[in-house]
C-alpha cells in the first residue's frame, strides 16, 4: 500500500514538473488515461457509473452551499449537516443543523467533528506563525473541554455508585 502510495506521488510530481509545477487535475485525467499507468486504477472509467458518482458530488455540493440567515442575529448558518455517524450508513445522508443543535447527542458529535477539523487546520497550517493566536485558541478549547469531560465522567461515576448503593 506505502509502495503504490509512493508511485501515485511520483506520478503526480512528474506531471507537476512537465507543467511547469504546477499540477493541473485535467493533466492527471489525461495521463491516468493509460491503462498502464499506476493513476488509472484511481478512476472510475465506466462512463454511466462516472455520470452517476458525478451527479451525487453535484447533490452534495448543492447541499453544502445551502445557508441561512439565523433568525434574531446577523449570523449565516448551515441549513445541513453531515455527520461521521451518517456518513458510515449506506448511503450517508444530512440532517437538518436546528435538528443537530437541539439534540445533545447530536450536538457533541458535531462539536467533536468540529475540533477534528480544528486539528486538521492546524497542522495543515501549522508553519503559518501568523496563525499561531488561533492555535493558542484551539489549544485553550480543547484543554475545557477535556477537563468538562473529565467533569461528567466523574459526576456519572458517581450516579452510578448513589444508584447502586440504594
Amino acid at each position: 500500500m506505502a509502495d503504490h502510495r509512493q508511485e501515485v506521488i511520483e506520478e503526480l510530481e512528474s506531471i507537476r514538473e512537465a507543467a511547469g509545477g504546477i499540477l493541473k487535475p485535467e493533466d492527471v485525467v489525461e495521463r491516468a488515461r493509460d491503462e498502464e499507468n499506476v493513476l488509472h486504477s484511481q478512476f472510475t472509467w465506466d462512463d454511466g457509473v462516472a455520470a452517476d458518482q458525478y451527479r451525487l458530488w453535484e447533490a452534495r455540493q448543492l447541499i453544502r452551499v445551502c445557508v441561512t440567515m439565523v433568525p434574531n442575529t446577523d449570523t449565516i448558518s448551515n441549513v445541513y449537516v453531515s455527520l461521521t455517524s451518517d456518513r458510515k450508513q449506506e448511503g450517508g445522508g444530512y440532517r437538518a443543523m436546528c435538528d443537530v443543535l437541539s439534540d445533545s447527542e447530536m450536538r457533541e458529535q458535531l462539536l467533536i467533528e468540529a475540533e477534528c477539523e480544528l486539528n486538521r487546520f492546524t497542522k495543515k497550517y501549522q508553519q503559518l506563525a501568523e496563525l499561531k493566536e488561533v492555535f493558542v485558541a484551539v489549544e485553550r478549547l480543547q484543554k475545557r473541554r477535556q477537563r468538562a469531560e473529565v467533569k461528567r465522567q466523574s459526576e456519572r461515576r458517581s450516579r452510578a455508585a448513589v444508584a447502586a448503593a440504594m
